[in-house]
């Protein structure tokens, strides 16, 4: 019993002594601020590279985060649509045969869309029909009997399926089954037949929407009414805003010549660029057009490669005495490509934080390379690392070690 009266007021003791430190070690926590011990370093050099380090970080962070990179505001693309509208009349006179060529011959497809052809020179082939004839007088055509000519077989830049019958009287070929006569493209008429295409012109109307701020833009921005569109064509100079091009201008600016690119044909990027501060007024908000030469006007180094321009085949199917024929119409012409590139750009304070914390933290680099310089390079280095680093003996006996002996 006396033993028992002894072993308690001593577990009392050890519970009052745990409970303290815990309350000491929460306060310690709670209200006590550790702050890093600083070194005043007196040397020229370093800190001399110090403040350099400084004040490239200040440069980086003011001239490209914030002046060349807008980190201080939140960005959003826009949702767009283009349609177009060409204007204008063809003439030609091939072999005494006139034709006036309007909107609705030269431009495929239908009027309306964002990457379109204008037909600008074309070979014509009237009155095909299908049925038996020879194939082209070119030598890997010719013949001099049917064994030259297997049946069943299907040239793949042939005009159609073979008989097996050798033909002719003079240059014999080989006879097809094809759409008769076949065509013949090796001679693409010069000056192209369609020059007069450089007067017609291309209105382009785009609308754009911001969606993230609201804010919706039409290439018919504030000033340009019925009254100027009538009258405006565009110049990079005097009307950069005018929505009417013509063709001519829009091919000098693509950097190609009208007479090479119109005779085998292109293509022709159209770029408008919408990139808008919403700082600003709405109003500010104005398109940016450009003009690039995609492919097209070969010259002589261009004239070595095995495809130049640009050019397809389309056909028009008529009845006549109850058989049905065709007008084939191989053409070459220039195609635009009309692209929309955006983007707004507006005050947000989330993106503004982001790009001074992440600056404050870039400022650390000047403080790592520093002390690598004192600690590693510099003579006294071991002078400055008993400086920066106190070191302590190992501390024997821990509080608790004490609650455990007495235990």
């Amino acid at each position: 019993m006396h033993a028992s009266g002894m072993e308690r007021p001593s577990c009392l003791s050890r519970s009052s002594k745990m409970n303290s430190y815990i309350t000491n070690a929460l306060s310690d926590f709670f209200f006590k601020y550790e702050t890093p011990r600083q070194v005043l370093v007196r040397n020229r050099r370093v800190g001399v590279v110090c403040r350099l380090i400084q004040l490239g970080v200040l440069a980086y962070i003011i001239g490209w985060v914030f002046i060349y990179e807008k980190g201080y505001q939140s960005t959003d693309t826009a949702v767009s649509s283009v349609f177009t509208k060409m204007k204008g009349v063809g003439y030609t006179n091939v072999d005494g045969e006139e034709r006036v060529w309007d909107m609705v011959d030269y431009v495929f497809p239908e009027q309306g869309d964002s990457s379109f052809v204008v037909m600008t020179n074309y070979i014509i082939t009237k009155g095909q029909k299908m049925g038996k004839c020879p194939e082209l007088t070119e030598p890997r055509y010719l013949c001099n009997s049917d064994s030259d000519c297997e049946r069943g077989i299907i040239e793949r830049t042939g005009h159609g399926h073979m008989t097996g019958k050798c033909v002719g009287n003079t240059t014999k070929t080989c006879e097809v089954v094809a759409w008769c006569p076949v065509e013949d493209d090796h001679t693409i008429p010069d000056p192209a037949l369609l020059m007069s295409a450089e007067n017609y012109t291309l209105f382009i109307k785009n609308s754009v929407t911001f969606p993230a701020y609201g804010v919706k833009r039409s290439n018919l921005v504030e000033g340009i009414d019925n009254q100027y569109i009538k009258s405006c064509v565009y110049d990079p100079t005097t009307s950069p805003l005018c929505p009417i091009f013509r063709l001519s201008d829009l091919v000098q600016l693509s950097g190609f010549n009208f007479a090479t690119i119109a005779k085998v044909g292109g293509a022709i990027g159209i770029v408008i660029d919408w990139t808008c501060n919403l700082d600003y007024d709405q109003s500010e908000c104005k398109p940016v057009y450009t003009f690039h030469g995609l492919y097209g006007n070969p010259n002589e180094t261009d004239m070595a490669r095995a495809s130049v321009g640009y050019n397809f085949r389309y056909a028009k199917y008529y009845m006549e005495d109850k058989q049905e024929k065709r007008t084939l119409l191989k053409v070459f012409g220039i195609r635009f490509d009309i692209i929309v590139r955006s983007v707004a750009r507006k005050f947000d304070i989330i993106p503004t934080l982001t790009a001074i914390g992440s600056g404050v933290g870039i400022f650390g680099v000047a403080t790592v390379v520093c002390d690598l310089i004192l600690l590693y390079l510099l003579p006294k280095r071991e002078f400055y690392n008993n400086m920066k680093f106190k070191v302590t003996e190992t501390v024997e006996q821990e509080p608790l070690d004490e609650f455990s002996s007495e235990k």
